[in-house]
């Protein structure tokens, strides 16, 4: 079976880590390896790894989460590569489910489960409240369905799988989205330009804390930071990216810029 680099950026949030660690390998049952790429914590996270026996990266500032993604993905041995928050935490046979879906067709980019708090369509009513909760729905939820993988226009950040094979051709995250939001938006957009597709996988629930690295800035410079990277996607595509949201795939049309070496993306 292929091995899957799992690849975890954290600032900060060793209390966040530690639980979604545990529960890769609780939960995970083929190949993997767990990448942490440590953004300049001061909180144990790199003694943590040491102990734990991850492979880790650690920088001596935060660099942000796209240009951390681009350090694990460099460093990652797996032919399957998945980005995760440190704030999420999987459930029984997430993996297989999420596998399943992307290897379904080889025009399938990529894939993201289905969790308790994102934007869009990812977003399902468990009616939990707490982990015991969370788990037991995962439970009855988790079952491998075709029936249940939902086309999308754009999956987020927060649980992404793909092929080596994409990211040859689609490249690394682009690093002008510096400090994290729309840089998920943008891979996605980029990997429809090249004419895959993306899927929502109700049939995977993991939970997801939710905003935990940008809980520890200050209001008004978390907001300056999402409007700052929103105008620089709009910049970019020529399309506000907020229109993508929750719609039916194929509404919106990719717009390639090209020059006289091809794709500029």
């Amino acid at each position: 079976m292929p091995l899957t680099s799992i690849i975890i950026p954290t600032y900060n949030g060793l209390h966040l880590l530690q639980p979604c660690v545990e529960a890769i390998r609780a939960f995970t049952d083929t190949p993997y390896e767990i990448i942490v790429v440590d953004n300049g914590s001061s909180d144990g996270t790199w003694a943590y790894c040491e102990k734990e026996r991850l492979i880790s990266i650690w920088n001596p500032d935060n660099s942000g989460y796209a240009a951390a993604c681009n350090l694990g993905l460099r460093l990652a041995s797996g032919d399957l590569l998945l980005l995760m928050n440190n704030d999420v935490t999987v459930m029984p046979d997430w993996l297989n489910n999420l596998q399943t879906a992307l290897h379904s067709s080889e025009r399938i980019g990529m894939v993201g489960p289905v969790t308790n708090y994102a934007s869009g369509i990812q977003k399902v009513e468990t009616g939990a409240d707490s982990m015991e909760a969370f788990m037991r729905y995962a439970a009855d939820n988790n079952r491998s369905d075709p029936s249940r993988w939902i086309e999308t226009e754009r999956l987020v950040g927060l649980c992404l799988l793909f092929r080596r094979e994409l990211l040859q051709r689609v490249g690394y995250l682009d690093e002008i989205f510096s400090g994290g939001h729309y840089e998920d938006d943008d891979y996605c957009f980029r990997i429809r330009a090249h004419g895959f597709r993306l899927l929502a996988c109700a049939d995977c629930f993991v939970h997801h804390q939710g905003s935990a690295s940008f809980n520890l800035m200050a209001e008004e410079e978390l907001k300056a930071l999402i409007q700052r990277n929103h105008q620089r996607f709009v910049d970019k595509w020529q399309v506000d990216p907020e229109c993508f949201i929750e719609k039916p795939a194929g509404t919106i049309q990719p717009v390639l810029r090209r020059d006289k070496e091809g794709v500029k993306l």
